[in-house]
């Protein structure tokens, strides 16, 4: 498999250590763009695709539809607005009872969700790099070559 297919379609499937290496080149792409102003924000872009891609491969490996990387991405985004919903909802309750304690228990649940978000991005990166494929043909196609059989 050619780095292009690797990176930019969601076709067939690949093993853990091919997932584990095109891992750590997209981690190294996303510091890189961090130093680049404006065109490193395209890359990163470029580089977020690339992971669905990745990530769409593992989990066809695994047997299941690459629509299970939805998960972690959609569940961030709702815990992190939803604390800063009641963020909002304690400084308002708060100028009405005249406390503090209400906007404060608001920034406790904003870092517990962002805490939660981090660990579900994390928990699913392990599960899916660690977790063995289906032996044998599947839906997605055949079983990817060990870089060793290649």
């Amino acid at each position: 498999m050619d780095w292009k297919s690797l990176f930019f379609s969601a076709e067939g499937r690949i093993g853990r250590q091919v997932f584990w290496i095109g891992w750590l080149m997209l981690l190294g792409a996303h510091v890189v763009a961090g130093w680049i102003p404006l065109v490193g924000q395209v890359i990163g872009l470029i580089a977020v695709f690339a992971w669905v891609c990745l990530c769409t491969k593992r989990l066809h490996d695994m047997g299941r539809s690459g629509w299970w990387q939805l998960v972690p991405i959609v569940l961030g985004p709702v815990l992190i607005i939803g604390s800063a919903m009641s963020i909002g909802i304690g400084a308002i309750l708060g100028e009405i009872t005249n406390t503090d304690w209400a906007a404060l228990a608001g920034v406790g649940g904003l870092l517990v969700s962002v805490a939660i978000a981090f660990f579900a991005v994390v928990g699913f990166t392990l599960w899916v790099g660690v977790a063995e494929g289906q032996p044998g043909e599947n839906r997605y196609g055949e079983p990817p070559l060990t870089p060793l059989m290649a």
